[in-house]
């Protein structure tokens, strides 16, 4: 194989997700931050590209996934640009030179530029991370392996509601074949290549 190339795409971590109480919170957001800054410090620090994925709807409803329509409209809209909620975590602000893919639906690639740019990187593995199993970093990983990328899942820094769900998700991607390691097991394997 010729020279592996990583890209860090972490998904998802705004505001209106991750902090506990916000209107589509995730439970097991707000603990993955810090594992989630170690990995995105590591990866700066060795100059590779980084990629915050963010989720942003109209304030009129009319881009929201059909499944959750209903509930954006008779509820509280959320991550609806300009407002606080649709930032990113502060500890995890982008810094210059870092990319930000907006997208409207569960995958990081559906409708956007972000293979086009990995492409023009010449990205071959992916580190995925963020919130949540199963949605946005199933149907992420799903369809960068359609797209030909191996992908590592970050474990200890990726949420969703419950543990049980997280382990489900967890056993599913590996038996595609994507590696299911925590941030520790991922340096690791890195700094020995």
């Amino acid at each position: 194989m010729s020279e592996r190339k990583y890209a860090l795409i972490i998904i998802d971590m705004q505001n209106d997700i991750v902090i506990p109480g916000a209107p589509a919170c995730v439970k097991g957001a707000f603990a993955t931050i810090s594992r989630i800054q170690k990995l995105l410090d590591y990866f700066r620090k060795k100059g590779l590209p980084v990629f915050h994925i963010i989720r942003e709807y109209r304030p009129d409803g009319s881009d929201v996934e059909i499944t959750r329509l209903e509930s954006f409209m008779k509820h509280q809209s959320y991550v609806v640009p300009g407002t606080k909620g649709c930032e990113i975590v502060a500890e995890l602000t982008p810094l210059p030179g870092e990319y930000r893919i907006v997208k409207q639906r569960f995958s990081a690639f559906m409708n956007t530029e972000l293979d086009l740019i990995l492409r023009r990187l010449g990205t071959t593995h992916l580190a995925v991370c963020g919130t949540q199993y199963p949605n946005c970093i199933r149907t992420t990983i799903y369809d960068a392996v359609a797209y030909g990328y191996y992908v590592i899942n970050i474990i200890d820094a990726t949420s969703a509601q419950t543990p049980e769900i997280a382990a489900a998700n967890i056993r599913d991607i590996g038996n595609i074949g994507v590696e299911c390691v925590s941030l520790d097991e991922f340096v690791l394997s890195l700094e020995h290549q």
